[in-house]
């Protein structure tokens, strides 16, 4: 994807990215180090984009800033920050405290570490990470704040539990549905046996964060984010990885449980059953809605536009597990050369054999463009430019687009903001379930 200017971002800064995965993380203080209203933007955006994800504690408005201004810039900003560092520490409540950095002290150079032993040496449990926004985007804010724990926070460990792993990939945030998608993914794993850090959920704590560093395997459900959070586990600690791609659905589920439990030297047994318990279990819920599927004629044409998790993910769901046509698959992230083979691969390894065309976009009018490109349109003048049955499963920048080629549409990649998100989520063999219910519900409404 070339670079250019984007009216409308599907994602944080990577100061964004990264304050959002701070106050995600449990007993964790944010401080910012930054001009003013950087941590305003962010939560106004976060607010509106996530599902309606809330601050949380000391995070977005209430988040501790430096708010660092002209003469802090001039002359350097860390002498404020210390002041702002010591008086947080004093008067807030928390376990682990992140100094983090904006875009004007990460140009100037402001030197947050030296600051961070100063305050270590004093017995504060901070850490610092550099996150100007200029770094990148939400996906490398969450990295960036991960391999900070990793580096600075994480116990190393002389021994390692056979199966005990850390989750990553699932990014909070630029992901609407991350707690019930790390929940879902957890609770598969524990029944293999599996203990599971997943740093984000209300199962996890800071202590066992702090303790992740013994760890036989990190689990990367994502090719593309939390790779290099992965990479400093095994640099810091010598925890190997593995990646695999977001599981939704029985078929890509069992891939990628079968990949773990080969990683882990799981027992085939335990993992066929499962594998089989869960797959009957997902028939017999898709059995009820069969008749009306196929009476109704619910299978639909459909666009799918997301990030480098979700889009490949949907795609195969929807058509080796559902038996939809997608026609158009549009990744919105910031895909390398090198990685593209990996998305272009699912689906040219679909089961379904659906020819599907991959599009490297992310502005929303451009996506419109490329669809007229492989849509031929409609010469009847009363139908013309109408995809039917058609379905446009992205985000609600795609909700015009739908509107306008006459198709339904469901927001479930970022930026969700038409839908208020609590504990939903997508991934594995229930995810899946409550994806069909939110798919053929939009259908189900419109007749």
């Amino acid at each position: 994807m070339k670079n250019k200017f984007v009216e409308r971002p599907r994602t944080f800064c990577a100061l964004g990215g990264a304050l959002i995965t701070a106050t995600a993380l449990p007993d964790v203080i944010p401080i910012m180090h930054a001009v003013m209203g950087c941590g305003g933007s962010i939560y106004w955006n976060q607010y509106g984009s996530t599902g309606y994800l809330g601050a949380g504690y000391c995070g977005g408005l209430a988040a501790p800033s430096s708010n660092i201004q002209e003469k802090d810039i001039v002359f350097g900003g860390v002498e404020r920050l210390e002041e702002q560092a010591r008086s947080t520490i004093g008067l807030v409540e928390g376990g682990l405290y992140i100094i983090m950095t904006g875009c004007t002290p990460d140009i100037i150079g402001d030197d947050i570490h030296s600051l961070v032993r100063k305050l270590q040496a004093e017995g504060a449990n901070i850490i610092g990470a550099e996150t100007g926004g200029f770094r990148g985007d939400g996906y490398v804010g969450y990295d960036i704040v991960l391999s900070a724990l990793a580096k600075g926070f994480v116990t190393p460990k002389g021994r390692r539990k056979t199966k005990k792993v850390n989750l990553l990939g699932i990014v909070p945030g630029q992901d609407a549905f991350w707690r019930g998608n790390l929940i879902k993914l957890r609770s598969l794993l524990g029944r293999l046996g599996i203990e599971v850090n997943s740093f984000f959920t209300e199962y996890d704590s800071l202590d066992g964060i702090k303790g992740s560093g013994d760890a036989s395997l990190s689990i990367v459900a994502s090719e593309f984010f939390g790779v290099k959070a992965a990479r400093e586990f095994e640099s810091a600690h010598g925890i190997p990885y593995c990646e695999s791609p977001f599981p939704i659905g029985p078929a890509a589920t069992e891939i990628f449980l079968r990949k773990i439990a080969a990683e882990l030297k799981i027992p085939r047994r335990l993992v066929d059953s499962l594998v089989d318990e869960e797959t009957k279990n997902y028939f017999r819920y898709v059995e009820r809605i069969a008749d009306a599927y196929n009476d109704l004629d619910w299978q639909r044409h459909a666009v799918v536009v997301g990030d480098a998790n979700y889009a490949p993910a949907i795609t195969k769901f929807i058509a080796d597990d559902l038996g939809w046509l997608p026609e158009i698959m549009v990744v919105t992230s910031p895909v390398g050369e090198e990685d593209e083979p990996k998305i272009n691969r699912v689906v040219e390894d679909l089961e379904s054999r659906c020819p599907v065309h991959v599009v490297y976009e992310s502005d929303p009018t451009e996506i419109k463009k490329h669809f007229w490109k492989y849509i031929p349109r409609r010469t009847d003048a009363l139908h013309q430019d109408i995809f039917s049955p058609g379905f446009v499963i992205g985000s609600h920048l795609e909700r015009e687009f739908a509107s306008d080629i006459g198709a339904d549409h469901l927001t479930v990649s970022s930026p969700v903001g038409n839908r208020v998100v609590l504990n939903r989520g997508y991934a594995g063999f229930d995810g899946s379930l409550s994806l069909i219910e939110d798919l053929l519900s939009v259908i189900a409404f419109q007749r």
